[in-house]
């Protein structure tokens, strides 16, 4: 049986349809996802594809129910090519995730009438609906830091389409991280109200929790969008893991968040395969970025909506 994604919003924005993960060797980023989360090799199983008008290698793979994009630029890094730019400034880090859209044109023109500038597939911006467009990039300075592709198209041989699925859930569910499922993007940013706002207001993802995370030491948000959870954090101070990401690179994606069954039995599998972690609460714990490719990679017991709060999230200085 394959999967069904959930969609919200009036445009059917539904399956994310990958995270990409950027990193200067391709397999060897492929190969800590195949090794460590027990992910599953689709596209690119000889070795990452090489695509030749981006100038860059990638391949395509399961994590569970979540399609990570493992990608890097031939090097040395070509500045006329996007992933290489990428790469230069950010170094190891996630980039961007996809969703599936129902009705592309329709969220064209909901992006427009709110002033989201959108790159178009051929280069410049749009200034009108491209009914002809299969996919868009609104700028992430228009989304409070979101990389977002949205498009029209499945995944070409995307294993959740298929009437296998249900068969294949079962390989990683007896994988000793005892992985359930993917949970959310983490995202870090300065301001968590228009944050929230924007990605309310422009994608219409629908809020379901907020609070505060003392171990973190952020306020946080969480909403839904299609059928992955966005949970978006603000700093509450520069000298704390999101507090230098903000201060180094502004909002932009941080992190991902895995749904875990036993939360020992992951800590200890990351740990026998060179993979440092930390609890930041009783329930949650994260990689050390530098043994997960500059990405922190969140393992817990409970969706972020469904975790209690400890402390009542903090009042913003305007409303004191």
């Amino acid at each position: 049986m394959r999967q069904t994604a959930r969609r919200t919003g009036d445009h059917g924005i539904g399956q994310m349809v990958h995270v990409i993960h950027v990193t200067e060797d391709a397999q060897a980023l492929r190969e800590f996802y195949e090794r460590v989360l027990g992910g599953f090799v689709y596209s690119g199983v000889d070795g990452p594809d090489h695509l030749e008008w981006e100038d860059r290698y990638a391949t395509l793979l399961m994590v569970g129910d979540l399609c990570v994009e493992t990608m890097a630029p031939r090097l040395p890094p070509d500045p006329r090519f996007s992933i290489a730019r990428f790469h230069t400034k950010y170094g190891r880090h996630l980039h961007s995730v996809g969703y599936r859209v129902d009705d592309l044109a329709g969220l064209q023109q909901r992006l427009l009438d709110r002033g989201i500038s959108i790159s178009s597939p051929g280069g410049g911006r749009l200034t009108a609906v491209d009914p002809e467009a299969a996919y868009l990039f609104p700028s992430p300075r228009d989304t409070a830091g979101l990389l977002v592709e949205l498009t029209s198209h499945d995944m070409r041989d995307d294993p959740r389409l298929l009437d296998t699925w249900s068969s294949l859930q079962g390989m990683w569910r007896t994988h000793p991280l005892t992985l359930e499922c993917f949970s959310s993007v983490v995202l870090a940013v300065a301001d968590l109200d228009a944050a929230a706002r924007t990605y309310v207001d422009v994608l219409q993802a629908v809020p379901l929790a907020s609070g505060s995370h003392p171990d973190l030491d952020t306020d946080s948000r969480t909403l839904q969008l299609g059928d992955c959870l966005l949970e978006i954090h603000q700093p509450r101070s520069a000298d704390s893991d999101l507090g230098r990401h903000v201060a180094a690179w502004g909002n932009m994606v941080y992190g991902l968040r895995f749904l875990v069954r036993d939360l020992d039995a992951a800590a200890s599998w990351l740990q026998r395969n060179g993979v440092g972690t930390r609890r930041v609460g009783d329930d949650l714990l994260v990689t050390e970025p530098e043994d997960s490719h500059g990405a922190p990679l969140f393992f817990g017991t409970r969706h972020a909506h469904a975790a209690p709060s400890p402390t009542p999230p903090r009042t913003p200085a305007a409303q004191r």
